[in-house]
């Protein structure tokens, strides 16, 4: 039976499920819309991908990343939970050794990473500014009536430099339609976008960084080839996508998986099955001090399986046993 492992990206727009073999090769990619409902986006991932890998094969570990990965963690037993920067980083250094600076900009937030002979140097993330997103491209593609899957190609087509304003969404917005009361053609329109997300990106992540190369590409915006057009044009640098650009949190923290699994020779998986129970969530304030911590008990057909997000660990590192939902 062929081992395989699971890498689990919840993220607060989409989920992402990757299925990995032992020689670390990426069997299958799933992309889900969370839409609110991390839990019912991971059950349902779950049952997507059992029914489309093979029978022989056997989930030998997993782990979770992504704004939702101790909630996703918690359900499906995972190996390791690993925050984003981490499982990010592990990925790109997988298919580019020697990579330096990673440009992640996904639907709802975008992070830089700087890494410096293969460790974690610097990083920051933007999860304020929507014109440093792709929620940002999203919402003008629309306006303009233009699917998001052309908007690259278009990108490419532009002959002529359109500046438009990226400070910030509205005014880039408002910019936008200025430029094409003014007459300016499509094409032209949509790589000033694109060279007004990038600028964005730069002054509020970049700022005060040192952008080394190698640089990678990686988020659900990488699939953009006028955004990465933009980014080499304003850097002066190649900018490389990986392969399974929209999916490295995933491939990162199934990677962290199949280390774990490793060094303790077994794995926490509690299996398919998990697509089929039901769970809850309730929550509470403890006010044993002035934290006046948001503590989270989680339900797994009515019996609580796990409690988190108390600083002090008062009910977080207390056995959870023989407790139901009222």
């Amino acid at each position: 039976m062929k081992k395989c492992y699971l890498g689990v990206d919840i993220g607060s727009v989409s989920t992402n499920v990757i299925v990995m073999d032992e020689d670390e090769k990426i069997i299958d990619t799933l992309y889900i819309r969370t839409q609110g409902k991390p839990i019912e986006t991971i059950q349902k991932g779950l049952y997507k991908i059992k029914e489309r890998i093979n029978n022989e094969i056997k989930i030998a570990g997993i782990g979770t990343t992504g704004s939702g990965r101790q909630l996703g963690g918690i359900m499906v037993g995972a190996d390791v939970i690993k925050n984003e920067i981490t499982a990010h980083g592990v990925a790109a250094l997988h298919f580019v050794p020697n990579v330096q600076t990673i440009l992640e900009i996904g639907g709802q937030d975008s992070k830089i990473i700087l890494l410096r002979n293969g460790i974690l140097y610097d990083f920051a993330m933007n999860t304020v500014c929507a014109a440093g997103t792709g929620s940002f491209l999203d919402r003008q593609a629309e306006r303009m009536g233009i699917p998001i899957e052309e908007f690259g190609d278009l990108a490419l087509k532009s002959e002529a430099t359109v500046r438009i304003a990226g400070r910030c969404a509205v005014f880039a917005e408002s910019d936008m339609i200025h430029k094409q009361q003014m007459g300016h053609n499509q094409e032209d329109i949509i790589n000033g976008l694109c060279e007004a997300l990038v600028r964005n990106y730069l002054n509020n992540l970049g700022k005060g960084k040192e952008i080394k190369s190698p640089i990678i590409f990686q988020g659900g915006v990488a699939a953009n080839v006028g955004i990465k057009k933009a980014f080499e044009k304003i850097l002066g640098q190649e900018v490389i996508v990986p392969p399974y650009a929209s999916v490295m949190g995933a491939i990162g923290v199934a990677l962290l998986a199949k280390e774990e699994v490793r060094k303790s020779g077994r794995t926490n998986f509690k299996g398919f099955e998990v697509a089929n129970s039901s769970y809850q969530v309730k929550s509470f304030e403890c006010d044993h001090c002035p934290n006046m911590c948001e503590v989270v008990e989680f339900f797994r057909d009515k019996n609580m399986v796990a409690r988190w997000g108390d600083k002090c660990g008062r009910w977080s590192n207390v056995e959870v046993k023989n407790t139901k939902l009222a």
